[in-house]
C-alpha cells in the first residue's frame, strides 16, 4: 500500500487563507469605528441617537475597536506555532467571548434578511429615514464582516482545538464514567436550568407580542427583526441548558460527547456575552432616572449572564478533570 503524503505547503495553505479572511474582515468595522471616534458621521444620518451622547459614543466605540482587534490576535494565535504554547485559559476565555458575540449575528442577520425578503419589516436604518439609527449599508458591511470573521475564526478554532484537546471529547456519553460528574456539577446544571426560566419566559412573551417590561423605545422599534431575535434568544437559552444538563447528568448515552460540549460552548457564550453587552448598552448613556431601563429588561440580561457563566464552568471542569479512557 502506498501512502500519499500531503506537502507541508498544502497543509498550511488553508489556515493561512482563513487567517487572512478573518483579519481582512475586521478592517471595514475597525475603519468605521475609528472614523466615528475621530468625529466622522459616515453612515450616521442626521437625527440619529448616536449623535446625542458624544462621550458615551467615543467610549463604546473605543471598547468595540479593542474587542474586534482581539479577533486579529486570536487569528494569529490559532495559526502560529507559539499559539500551541499559550495557556489554555488565555485562549479559551477570549475565544468563548468571540464565539458568544459572533454566533447570534451569524444566525440572526441572515435570518432577518430572509424574513425581510418574504415581506417582514426591519428596524435597520436607511439613509433617507428621519431619525434613523444608521444608514442601511452600514449593517450590511458590518454584519457581513462579522459573519466572515465568525466563519474563519470558528474553522481555525475547531482545527486548533481538535489538535490540542480532541482526545478529551472522543466517543459517546455512555463511554464516560458517571462518577466523574460530581454532585456540584449537577447542582450547577439544575441551578442554571431553573434560572433560565425567567429570561426564557420574558423572551417568549416579547416574541409573542407582549410589551411587559419593555421600555418605550424598544416598543416603538418592534419589527420582524425584533421578533426574530427574541425567538433566537430562546433557542440560545435552550441550547445552554441542554448542554449543561447533558454534561452534568450524562443522559442520552448514544450521543457523541462533542454535542453537549458544543451546545454548552455556543449557548453559554451567546447567552452570557450578549446578555452582558445588552446590559451595558442599556446602562450607558442613561442620564436621568426617568430614562432608566425597566427592571424586567435588566433582570433578563443579568440572569442570562449568570446562566451562561454557570454552564461554561461545567465545561471548564470537564476539561480540567479529563476522563482517562482505556484503548478499545
Amino acid at each position: 500500500m502506498t501512502l500519499t503524503l500531503v506537502p507541508a505547503q498544502a497543509r498550511t495553505a488553508v489556515p493561512r487563507t482563513l487567517r487572512a479572511i478573518a483579519i481582512l474582515a475586521c478592517l471595514p468595522y475597525l475603519s468605521l469605528k475609528i472614523a466615528w471616534i475621530a468625529g466622522s458621521h459616515l453612515g450616521i444620518p442626521d437625527g440619529s441617537g448616536l449623535l446625542q451622547h458624544r462621550t458615551s459614543m467615543i467610549f463604546a466605540n473605543s471598547l468595540t475597536v479593542l474587542m474586534d482587534a482581539c479577533v486579529i490576535v486570536l487569528a494569529l494565535l490559532l495559526t502560529r506555532p507559539w499559539g500551541l504554547r499559550t495557556p489554555a485559559w488565555l485562549l479559551a476565555l477570549p475565544m468563548w467571548a468571540a464565539t458568544g458575540l459572533l454566533t447570534p449575528i451569524m444566525a440572526g442577520f441572515p435570518l432577518q434578511l430572509l424574513v425581510k425578503a418574504l415581506g417582514g419589516s426591519s428596524n435597520q436604518g436607511s439613509s433617507s429615514g428621519s431619525g434613523a439609527f444608521l444608514d442601511e449599508w452600514v449593517f450590511g458591511v458590518v454584519y457581513g464582516g462579522f459573519i466572515l470573521q465568525g466563519l474563519a475564526l470558528g474553522a481555525l478554532f475547531v482545527r486548533y482545538a481538535r489538535h490540542r484537546w480532541g482526545h478529551l471529547w472522543q466517543g459517546r456519553i455512555q463511554d464516560l464514567p458517571r462518577d466523574t460528574a460530581s454532585k456540584a456539577d449537577r447542582r450547577t446544571a439544575v441551578t442554571a436550568a431553573l434560572l433560565a426560566l425567567a429570561p426564557a419566559t420574558l423572551h417568549l412573551l416579547w416574541a409573542t407580542g407582549s410589551t411587559l417590561g419593555l421600555d418605550e423605545a424598544r416598543i416603538e422599534q418592534r419589527t420582524t427583526d425584533f421578533y426574530v431575535l427574541e425567538v433566537l434568544d430562546i433557542g440560545y437559552l435552550c441550547a445552554t441548558v441542554a448542554g449543561g444538563l447533558l454534561i452534568a447528568f450524562r443522559r442520552a448515552p448514544a450521543l457523541p460527547v462533542k454535542v453537549p460540549l458544543a451546545l454548552g460552548w455556543l449557548g453559554s457564550g451567546a447567552v452570557a456575552c450578549w446578555g452582558g453587552w445588552l446590559l451595558f448598552a442599556l446602562l450607558v448613556g442613561v442620564d436621568e432616572i426617568a430614562e432608566r431601563p425597566p427592571a424586567p429588561m435588566l433582570l433578563t440580561y443579568s440572569v442570562q449572564m449568570i446562566v451562561g457563566m454557570l454552564v461554561v464552568t461545567l465545561g471548564v471542569r470537564f476539561f480540567k478533570n479529563p476522563v482517562s479512557k482505556d484503548p478499545a
